[in-house]
């Protein structure tokens, strides 16, 4: 058995989690980074179906960690388009009327990851443990063991749960969850459509859910979430590859024409979860281990790596000014400052989701003549660009703008 000491344990090598333990080390944290899959992946010249819009924020999140050069393919989009099915109501956005290059960038989750551990891996105060499982955490005020299967240990100030929606950390923790069933299937997949998608990201409300196409690296290949009531969703699933297409099509409203898939069909059910608690002595949560949201606006990686930056600026203080950073008092700034914007999101997202569900006439011609209005109106959209970039609300510093180190 071999005993590890560090100053934090990253639990997940997700998004976050490597996010997090590069910027850690920027600020000479020894850092272990723990997963139980295999951290290092191949990237294929097929595209992936799990995707991310990574907003402009995150973009600078990534190149102040020095990982956004290494990320293998990526597609930037310079428009938006959202509009109810069989409708009249439409907005739409564009990079050139906000004097922006692009408003985003869609790229493959497994692209980001092995680009965050192609800069990761050779960093002298950064250790990964890939593929390897936890047999359980023991715990103390000042300091936390994780005892690997293979009889390893890591002894750590702070573990830092960036584990997902169902986080091991968050469980041995016992953090209460508030949490909902959306009732919602989100229906994942790529696609290969007549026309090019120009690089616009277009979302289509229908009465069951919306319909994200997202443009991918080449002109006619784009990346679907189709997130429908599950009713909806397991007619859509038992569908063969032809009729879905042809439904896709009719739900996009034939706007890139002839739909054919490119992968294979991939669903995982939808619902919110908010943990009640994010911090304890030696223990912070970041990332879906904290929050789960509906996809329908595309944020919740974006999200997480607004966790992630301020956690890394919280601790950077702390340690700069030779405080304790392990406490639960120590990390209370922390748990407010991105509690409070989670449950922003969290209540935009419910509120969307519940404006555009359904039939009802009266509803319907609400909310499409909303649209209709504030496309015209540049306060409105001003906002809602604010929003889609990440822009809106207390930036931690790795979000502001690039920083030379």
């Amino acid at each position: 058995m071999s005993v590890v000491n560090v100053d934090i344990a990253i639990v997940g090598a997700g998004i976050a989690g490597q996010t997090l333990a590069l910027a850690l080390a920027q600020d000479d944290f020894a850092v272990a980074v723990i997963d139980a899959n295999k951290i290092s992946q191949s990237i294929s010249d097929e595209f992936s179906p799990r995707v991310s819009a990574i907003s402009k924020t995150s973009e600078r999140i990534f190149k102040n960690v020095n990982a956004w050069q290494h990320i293998h393919r990526m597609q930037a989009y310079t428009d938006m388009q959202v509009w109810e099915d069989q409708a009249f109501g439409r907005i739409a956005f564009s990079a050139q009327e906000n004097k922006l290059e692009s408003l985003g960038h869609i790229i493959e989750n497994n692209c980001i990851t092995q680009a965050l551990f192609e800069t990761a891996k050779d960093q002298e105060n950064i250790q990964f443990f890939s593929g390897e499982k936890i047999a359980n955490i023991n715990r103390s005020d000042e300091q936390q063991f994780i005892n690997l299967e293979n009889g390893d240990m890591i002894a750590a100030k702070l573990i830092v749960g960036a584990d997902g929606g169902n986080s091991f950390v968050r469980k041995t923790a016992k953090f209460a969850l508030t949490f909902w069933d959306y009732d919602h299937i989100a229906i994942v997949a790529n696609i290969e459509t007549e026309r090019p998608h120009e690089l616009v990201a277009r979302q289509a409300f229908t009465p069951t859910g919306p319909l994200a196409f997202l443009p991918l690296s080449t002109p006619k290949a784009c990346s679907i979430v189709w997130s429908q009531d599950t009713q909806e969703a397991e007619r859509l699933l038992g569908l063969s590859d032809e009729e879905f297409c042809k439904s896709l099509q009719v739900a996009l409203d034939n706007q890139l024409g002839k739909c054919d898939l490119l992968s294979k069909r991939f669903s995982y059910p939808l619902k919110m979860q908010y943990a009640q608690q994010w911090v304890d002595n030696g223990i912070v949560l970041v990332g879906d281990a904290a929050h789960t949201i509906h996809p329908l606006a595309g944020q919740g990686a974006n999200l997480g790596l607004l966790d992630v930056a301020t956690l890394a600026q919280e601790l950077a203080t702390l340690k700069q000014a030779e405080k304790a950073f392990h406490t639960k008092k120590a990390l209370r700034p922390y748990e407010r400052w991105r509690k409070a914007e989670a449950a922003k999101m969290i209540a935009t997202m419910e509120g969307f989701k519940r404006l555009f569900s359904g039939k009802d006439p009266a509803l319907k011609l609400a909310r499409n003549l909303g649209l209709a209005t504030a496309n015209t109106l540049p306060p409105i959209k001003s906002f809602f660009i604010e929003q889609a970039m990440g822009s809106a609300g207390k930036l931690p510093e790795l979000a502001r703008s690039t920083i030379k180190k």
